[in-house]
């Protein structure tokens, strides 16, 4: 079965040596942040902060830190969890594989949760101020809660079986918050949470809010679960756990919370008010800015005997999410073919950070007589995928023919990037889609919250050229361009000047006079189908990961996808050389996230000999 509670979790895991305890007083200001950055670096264990400053609650974090602890904190019920997403892609595996699937109704089982009258939840009572003040970046507005999983129920339809449970973000103090009384909660869209907040607009009514902390691990695995709207994640999370998810609530017109949760802050939000929220570093890779977010009255806060933090810490990927991203693929990668026909597998690329790049294979059987083989069926597959849930987000969606390639693999980038480049024609194979939406981190387009533009690159057919791996010794670039370098074969990175910011014409001035001189290098150009601008051609082209962060978070396609003899036809854009992406930082984009050389400083005393930390490397 799996832990009960997340003390239980945490016993286990110091138990099989995958947890260390650090008894110095840690300052949740940055101090403890910089911890676990640097174990996660490592591939190190999980942490337990023992005496923490301003707080009587000890912390947790870096639980989630390898694929591997992952799957070991749901070894017992992930076979089981396979087993009906193996029912849902092909309910004929039951009448084939009957033995197979024997232990099937026990997952069914736990998937309605359990209604208790007490529970340890209602033992204690604490304060927003009493809570750990984390902190993780210095320019963050002030303290967060990390890992948070909010539970809200349709004001319609009242009940777990229509509510969600989402992990969105929770600003603790700062700002314009009245100490104590209020924090902020800030979710993106295309959020659970979302039908919910306008139904109670639509209603004139408070929506009732529960913040929860800690718990049983099930619980913050399916808040993250992308799952279809209707299926209540407190469902989920009694399969992945084992059990049924217990639920208590503390007065009959409150919503109900989890029995073992660690803390739970209870309040409402009114419709329509709202505060500023951050900033907060996040998972891009930046800052989020100050904007106008939800705000929450706290009623009361609860906690269990022995309550323990849990926390994360997000940023420029890989961080400690990328566990999650592995188990969800896990989970649900076998299902995505029986929800959109003809795909055969997508990728959100953890690198670029999830939402910005999608890489996916489709199958391209319109017209399979014709003599050339053109996209056409990825195209329709292509609209699919971005009418799927958070799918919908992508800015990049490269998509390939699996006849072209039926090895072809979404995970091996570079491969893929290969086979994409080989073949791609910018002249026919572009695909935009302007004014849209992005994800509400994505500062890229200039345009504000949730606005941006989408681009997919669909490719079918056989090779059209080779890739060159050597920069041209006969490149010429023009002044203020430099460095030349090769991210990956058929892609040259070159150093431009600094971004001149937004301008009244749809290609800045020095894009305009790079693609001009590349227009007459047609030999030295023949082999690189795409040529990236950026602020440092040295670090981008150093590794794979660092092409894939920069590139496709710091550009949007409808502003900074450029090419050389570009032309617009039929409102169909197109070029007839090398495509060209500005991915230098621009200036309304927020700072690249940079640690507190000062506090890394502090805590370099436990990672020394002698220190809790010791022989852990990051």
């Amino acid at each position: 079965m799996g832990y009960r509670n997340l003390r239980a979790c945490i016993t286990d895991l110091e138990r099989s040596r995958q947890l260390v305890r650090v008894d110095q007083e840690i300052d949740p200001d940055l101090e403890a942040a910089a911890v676990h950055r640097r174990v996660y670096r490592a591939g190190g264990p999980a942490v337990f902060f023992a005496r923490v400053k301003g707080t009587p609650f000890p912390m947790v974090s870096n639980l989630f830190g390898t694929p591997a602890r992952a799957r070991f904190l749901f070894r017992d019920a992930l076979d089981r969890v396979r087993k009906l997403v193996e029912l849902k892609t092909d309910p004929g595996n039951l009448r084939r594989r009957p033995w197979r699937y024997w232990d099937v109704p026990l997952v069914l089982w736990g998937l309605r949760p359990k209604v208790v009258h007490r529970g340890p939840i209602l033992a204690h009572e604490t304060t927003v101020a009493q809570l750990p003040r984390l902190k993780c970046w210095p320019l963050d507005g002030g303290p967060f809660v990390t890992l948070p999983q909010v539970y809200t129920e349709h004001p319609d339809r009242p009940g777990w079986a229509n509510s969600n449970l989402g992990m969105y973000r929770v600003q603790l103090g700062g700002n314009e918050y009245e100490p104590g009384r209020e924090v902020g909660l800030h979710y993106q869209i295309h959020r659970g949470i979302g039908p919910h907040h306008a139904a109670a607009i639509r209603r004139g009514e408070a929506l009732r809010v529960n913040v929860v902390v800690g718990g049983p691990p099930a619980l913050a695995l399916a808040a993250v679960m992308p799952l279809p709207e209707g299926f209540p994640e407190l469902a989920f999370a009694g399969a992945l756990g084992g059990r049924r998810v217990q639920l208590v609530a503390p007065r009959p017109d409150h919503l109900p919370m989890p029995a073992e949760a660690d803390f739970v802050i209870s309040g409402y939000i009114n419709p329509t008010e709202t505060k500023p929220e951050g900033p907060f570093g996040d998972h891009l890779g930046y800052y989020s800015l100050t904007h106008p977010f939800p705000v929450m009255k706290v009623d009361r806060v609860f906690h269990r005997p022995g309550a323990i933090w849990p926390f994360t810490v997000v940023g420029r990927p890989p961080q400690e999410d990328t566990s999650f991203g592995e188990l969800i693929h896990d989970l649900t990668g076998p299902v995505i073919p029986t929800v959109i026909p003809g795909v055969h597998a997508v990728h959100a690329v953890d690198a670029a950070g999830v939402h910005p790049l999608l890489l996916a294979i489709g199958s391209e059987r319109y017209v399979p007589y014709a003599g050339r083989r053109t996209p056409q069926e990825l195209l329709t597959t292509a609209c699919a995928i971005l009418g799927q849930g958070q799918l919908s987000l992508a800015k990049y969606l490269f998509i390939a023919a699996k006849e072209d390639d039926p090895g072809l693999d979404v995970h091996d980038i570079p491969a893929f990037f290969r086979h994409v480049l080989e073949r791609v024609d910018w002249e026919a194979d572009l695909h935009f889609h302007t004014r849209t939406t992005i994800d509400t981190l994505d500062y890229s387009a200039g345009m504000g919250l949730n606005a941006g533009s989408k681009v997919v690159v669909a490719v079918a057919g056989p090779k059209r050229r080779e890739l060159g791996n050597v920069v041209p010794s006969e490149l010429r670039l023009p002044d203020g361009f430099s460095e030349p370098r090769i991210a990956v074969p058929g892609i040259l990175v070159v150093r431009g000047p600094r971004h001149p910011g937004m301008t009244e014409v749809d290609t800045p001035p020095d894009v305009d006079q790079l693609a001009g001189s590349l227009s007459t290098q047609h030999s030295a150009l023949g082999t690189f189908p795409l040529v990236v601008i950026v602020d440092d051609s040295e670090f981008v082209a150093r590794a794979l990961n660092n092409f894939l962060w920069v590139v496709f978070t710091r550009s949007d396609p409808a502003n900074d996808v450029h090419g050389v003899g570009e032309f617009v036809r039929r409102k169909h854009w197109g070029c007839r050389g090398p495509l060209v992406i500005d991915a230098r930082l621009k200036p309304h984009m927020p700072p690249p996230l940079e640690e507190d050389p000062a506090v890394t400083r502090r805590v370099d005393a436990l990672f020394a000999r002698g220190g809790p930390l010791h022989g852990i490397e990051g």
